[in-house]
């Protein structure tokens, strides 16, 4: 094992993690924390106080491992405004909906999807209608302040310095323009542009941990710290260490509370036809290039489905069950529709509804693993997907799902890998691109059952709604 230490800070919507790694790859500990929105106001916002109390706490217990680097992991749609002396105003939860007014105001000032890749997104998804609101919440503490998306906060906050990186700047935002490595037309004309911290490479080592830092942590003060980057982006720099993955035309398809479909194209494709009103997008990868993309919020639909069941769907001891429970609900034409968020993901506008709903618990996860891998194919077949799809994060473990996306996609090689924490490997990648994930990548055996006739069915009844 080489010497040295890694540790990754991975603030994501659901958790906060912190991870400590060898620099060979393997995972030696990890911390979690539930991340709860908190309310100032009366708008829901980031709990970037509480989380950052948390993370100085979490850092204690490596103070004396040999930590050499710390990498930033961020989820997307967030962004904080600094003063002189931090953040003069909490940040905004994506999930608030800012006044019907000031977002009508702000639809009229956004560019179209053609230069910015970004659909308009139901409540604050749009890292730009944050930006509006706040600038009219609070004109004054706002003027001169200095923007920052949500992973690059936690490089500031641990050394003092900010920057701004194209993952974070490129996810769904309306503030970038893809196809021209640049800040779009509108955050240049409001003055945007001129705000954000300096746009830098997400591996590049932007200072050291403060004074303040290190002595609260007990860490080194010599600890370097990188940019960061957008966690789905992390999940993508993992997957491409994969020799299934690399240089391949394929698709990663990270699953957690959102599901997150990346095409990685063999061939350069034509960005302007994704369907930008079916929650398809265009990502920024860690190197700037565009990635066709498309998602929806599974993990939030299938914990709704399966209510008050206190057992997960990709719970292992379980999963013979949940497999065994397919045949019933095929015959029964037991059927979910979409959808469980409005406003998100292929079918935004849909009424969800339960078509003859099971008594046995067994049956219904297993009916919401269907309902996922129904809407994920659907999902990867608007961003032109083929040749190979690796499911990777939690919902890798629910066979159910990846048995049924493999059966209903006979023409293309789905996989999972067997390697935890892939957001944080991929960050890890940040400084040694050479790195290879432990295990190696399983092809999904689709699920035994036809599903031909279910499928059509289940289109026929969505069919209205796409």
């Amino acid at each position: 094992m080489r010497q040295g230490a890694i540790i990754v800070i991975d603030i994501g919507k659901t958790l906060s993690k912190v991870s400590l790694w060898s620099r060979d790859g393997h995972m030696v500990d990890r911390q979690t924390r539930a991340n709860l929105p908190c309310q100032v106001d009366g708008v829901r916002c980031l709990d970037a106080v509480g989380i950052g109390d948390w993370l100085l706490d979490a850092l204690t217990h490596y103070a004396g491992q040999p930590v050499e680097c710390i990498v930033p992991v961020g989820h997307g749609a967030g962004v904080v405004a600094l003063g002189q002396s931090g953040p003069v105003m909490s940040p905004i939860d994506y999930e608030q909906a800012p006044p019907q007014d000031i977002l009508a105001a702000y639809r009229r000032e956004r560019d179209p999807f053609a230069v910015t890749g970004s659909p308009a997104l139901p409540d604050g998804l749009n890292m730009g209608a944050q930006i509006f609101w706040m600038d009219r919440m609070a004109p004054e503490a706002m003027r001169g302040t200095i923007l920052l998306p949500w992973a690059q906060y936690w490089s500031w906050f641990l050394t003092g310095r900010a920057v701004s990186e194209v993952t974070s700047l490129g996810c769904h935002s309306d503030v970038w323009a893809p196809g021209d490595a640049d800040f779009s037309p509108m955050a240049r004309r409001l003055g945007w542009a001129e705000r954000f911290a300096p746009v830098v490479p997400a591996a590049e080592t932007i200072g050291t941990l403060t004074a303040e830092v290190a002595h609260r942590t007990g860490l080194p003060a010599s600890t370097r710290v990188l940019a960061g980057l957008h966690d789905s982006n992390a999940a993508l720099l993992a997957a491409r260490g994969f020799a299934e993955i690399a240089g391949q035309e394929a698709t990663v398809l990270s699953t957690g509370t959102w599901f997150v479909a990346m095409r990685l194209p063999s061939s350069p494709v034509d960005l302007s036809v994704l369907p930008e009103a079916r929650d398809c997008l265009v990502n920024v990868d860690a190197y700037g290039h565009p990635v066709p993309s498309a998602r929806f919020m599974g993990g939030r639909e299938i914990e709704s489905l399966i209510e008050i069941d206190t057992r997960r769907v990709d719970i292992k001891p379980d999963q013979p069950a949940l497999l065994a429970a397919v045949e019933g609900v095929l015959a029964s034409g037991t059927m979910i529709l979409p959808t469980l968020a409005p406003g998100f993901g292929p079918y935004p506008d849909g009424q969800f509804e339960w078509i003859n709903r099971p008594d046995d618990w067994f049956a219904r996860r297993a009916a919401a693993c269907l309902y996922a891998a129904l809407v994920a194919d659907t999902a990867i077949g608007l961003i032109g997907s083929r040749g190979r799809v690796l499911v990777e994060g939690r919902f890798a473990e629910a066979e159910v799902f990846v048995r049924a996306l493999a059966r209903l996609r006979p023409d293309v090689d789905v996989y999972v890998g067997h390697a935890q924490h892939d957001v944080s490997f991929g960050a890890l990648r940040l400084i040694d691109p050479g790195l290879r994930p432990g295990g190696s990548l399983t092809r999904v055996r689709p699920l035994d059952a036809d599903m031909t006739d279910y499928r059509a069915a289940w289109a026929d009844r969505v069919r209205i709604l796409a």
